[in-house]
């Protein structure tokens, strides 16, 4: 990795839903960056005892937020999960040698896709169709937005930790 970025900032001048798609794609592509170049092997590493946390076990994390909040709370649809399950509520950071990246790199890019599509019919302030697990009031997209992008923002501070972990490799 370099320490110039294959991403793009968002236009400083653009209007906010413009702005907020932006930083949230900068922030899916940053994630995909750390994790560019290395094998299933290295994606699977954990940081360090007991963490779990590894950068696979991050995409597979958000290939769940995205279609938590894309599909279930914003379309109200019942897709159920894809990694984790009662017993295991952690599952998607709970990797086997059975697991790989490419499988994982679709399913995440798939749900992005699907968040991308659902999103686009709505506008900043229109209401999510469902609820979220806490709370028994509708979202608006604006509010959906921002915490994805903090979401994001947050694991790609940890994505970051374990890319240097991994290789050695820094970067913004």
């Amino acid at each position: 990795m370099t320490t110039q970025a294959p991403r793009s900032e968002p236009a400083q001048n653009a209007d906010e839903r413009t702005m907020l798609e932006g930083w949230l794609d900068y922030h899916r592509q940053t994630l995909a960056w750390k994790c560019e170049g290395l094998t299933d092997a290295q994606l699977r590493t954990a940081s360090v005892e007991p963490s779990e946390l590894s950068l696979m076990g991050l995409v597979r994390h958000m290939a769940e937020v995205e279609r938590h909040w894309f599909r279930t709370v914003l379309m109200d649809e019942s897709p159920g999960p894809i990694y984790f399950t009662e017993e295991d509520p952690d599952g998607e950071f709970h990797l086997t040698g059975a697991d790989t990246w490419e499988e994982a790199h679709g399913t995440w890019q798939a749900e992005i896709g699907i968040a991308r599509r659902n999103a686009a019919d709505f506008g900043l302030d229109d209401l999510s169709k469902g609820r979220g697990r806490h709370s028994d009031e509708p979202f608006n997209l604006r509010w959906i937005y921002t915490h994805m992008i903090e979401e994001y923002a947050r694991h790609n501070g940890h994505a970051d930790l374990l890319r240097e972990r991994v290789d050695g490799a820094t970067g913004y």
